[in-house]
């Protein structure tokens, strides 16, 4: 009666024994590597730390002013009627450049009346034509 009762005590010892060594085995493993971090570019091309190409800070900083599109000529008259994006249009008296094509043509003065997105301005030198483009 004491050989019955001992050997499934035995046996569950054993057994507890192995799932806990299989369990360690597993875990003693080889443990890998961080994975790289890329806040460096020239790392991530794999140059050297020395070898690295000198990358220029770029500096980006939009445009505080909109620009507007002349929607209408009066040469006769000399002035024309400006179209800006809406909340965006030029005080009065303000004088701007007007180019066309990126080339200085003209230079207007901002004098109203206003309506919607739609601004008259007296053309002060130069020529426009529809189209053109009007800013600071």
């Amino acid at each position: 009666m004491g050989a019955e009762c001992f050997y499934p005590e035995t046996v569950r010892k054993l057994f507890g024994m192995l799932i806990l060594g299989a369990l360690a085995s597993g875990c003693a493993g080889k443990k890998r590597p961080p994975a790289p971090t890329f806040s460096d570019p020239g790392a991530a091309m794999g140059f050297p730390k020395e070898s690295q190409p000198h990358a220029a800070k770029l500096i980006v900083t939009p445009a505080s002013t909109a620009s507007g599109k002349v929607a209408m000529v009066n040469n006769s008259s000399r002035f024309v009627v400006l179209n800006y994006p809406l909340g965006h249009l030029p005080a009065n008296n303000k004088h701007l450049n007007v180019y066309h094509n990126g080339l200085k043509v003209g230079e207007v003065k901002i004098t109203g009346p206003q309506y919607d997105d739609n601004v008259v301005a007296d053309l002060l030198s130069g020529e426009c034509e529809a189209g053109d483009e009007a800013r600071d």
